[in-house]
């Protein structure tokens, strides 16, 4: 088969930086690709990055005298299988929409005669602006696939719909207008590879109440569940998030259940279920109060604390995997500060998982935006290098993919 050829346009916005990742994916995923980038472009990313990751010469200007007396830019329109506009600004689409051709990214995308895919990326305002919202519906009766932005915080403050989709989300997009088969193009990472499936994910601590006043809880942020819901929403799956108290966005496509305490979590699940793989992220409290005090426990005087008797609170993991639904993958994660790996293996057995994701969690792992982790399943143990949350939750979505592939 041959490999798909992608003509990509980088508008001049600041999720631009997206667009190295998503040259990363096309190449992983046997596409060839070359990059026209906008004057306004260069402030966000740099031509000699995009060529590194392409290993394409990148186009700036329609006034390259060598190419253009070779009609080059109609050459590059045509040569190409797909043209991805990505991020494509309001500016841009304005453009488009009218049929300006003012330099080299407009000028190619009104010579082409391939299939255009367009990813927006704008402030909210911008977006829902009814001259956007002219110039998309324009742009889509002209045959132009326009995706929706996803919702949620923008770099300028505010939040709403605007911001750019995940590239993992987009190459998926991209594999679709090719119209070509996802095993072939997509060895890696795989746009839409969860379709079909539901998964759900537990996220964020719980909070046991003590009085109205205090709780038990952990220092659990959420963030590493949130952008494991987030990359698997992007392959396509259908994300049910059940989330203890956090102060996060939800990911875009994805369903989300707030809870506060482990038996809500415990119950949530329940009704979430059936569930083709879920994914227990959640720090959840051990223990609660045996009885929350309906007023808040003052000090009597005496210097003695109070007595706070403790019961155990329900073993989420380990009740799904009794269940009758219990799905088909399960995936437990374990929050180590010692022989994290032996309490893993442990872990995994005891509670009948069929993996268990361990982590050490003794530095500043909880709160931050690095993670290292060790992969227990019931063959062996796999150890991936520190890295950001989110690359970790992109790489256990695609392993996750590949058991259903």
């Amino acid at each position: 088969m041959i490999a798909p050829r992608i003509l990509l346009i980088i508008g001049g916005g600041i999720a631009a930086y997206k667009a190295c990742e998503l040259v990363r994916l096309i190449r992983k995923g046997g596409g060839s690709v070359r990059c026209v980038l906008t004057e306004a472009a260069h402030h966000f990313v740099t031509p000699m990055s995009l060529a590194a990751l392409s290993e394409q010469e990148v186009h700036t200007s329609l006034w390259d005298l060598k190419n253009e007396t070779e009609m080059g830019h109609i050459q590059l329109s045509r040569e190409a299988d797909l043209v991805v506009v990505c991020p494509a600004t309001a500016d841009l689409m304005a453009k488009m929409a009218a049929g300006i051709a003012d330099d080299l990214a407009t000028t190619l995308l009104l010579a082409t005669d391939k299939p255009v895919l367009v990813a927006p990326a704008m402030n909210v305002r911008m977006w829902l602006h009814p001259a956007t919202q002219r110039n998309v519906a324009r742009l889509r009766a002209d045959g132009v696939t326009v995706l929706d932005p996803d919702e949620g915080a923008m770099a300028c403050g505010e939040f709403g719909p605007g911001r750019l989709p995940e590239p993992p989300f987009i190459w998926g997009e991209i594999e679709k207008a090719l119209d070509r088969p996802r095993a072939a193009l997509a060895p890696g990472i795989k746009g839409g590879a969860l379709a079909g499936r539901h998964v759900l994910v537990t996220a964020g601590p719980t909070h046991e109440p003590i009085d109205p006043v205090r709780y038990i809880a952990n220092r659990s942020s959420g963030k590493q569940g949130y952008a494991i819901a987030e990359a698997l929403a992007a392959l396509g799956a259908r994300v049910t998030l059940v989330s203890g108290p956090v102060s996060l966005p939800t990911p875009a496509g994805v369903h989300r259940i707030d809870v506060e305490s482990a038996r809500e979590m415990a119950a949530a699940v329940e009704a979430a279920l059936p569930a083709d793989v879920a994914v227990m992220v959640a720090a959840v409290a051990d223990w609660r109060a045996e009885v929350a005090a309906g007023q808040k426990i003052k000090k009597d005087g005496s210097g003695a604390p109070p007595v706070l008797p403790l019961a155990e609170n329900p073993d989420i993991l380990a009740g799904l995997a009794r269940n009758p639904r219990r799905p088909r993958l399960l995936i437990g994660f374990a929050a180590e500060t010692e022989k994290v790996v032996d309490h893993a293996i442990a872990k995994r057995a005891r509670k009948d998982a069929d993996w268990i994701v361990a982590n050490d969690v003794s530095g500043d792992v909880m709160g931050g935006d690095s993670n290292s982790i060790h992969i227990v399943t019931r063959t062996g143990v796999e150890s991936w290098e520190t890295m950001p949350k989110a690359e970790v939750a992109q790489r256990l979505a695609t392993r996750i993919a590949d058991e259903f592939a």
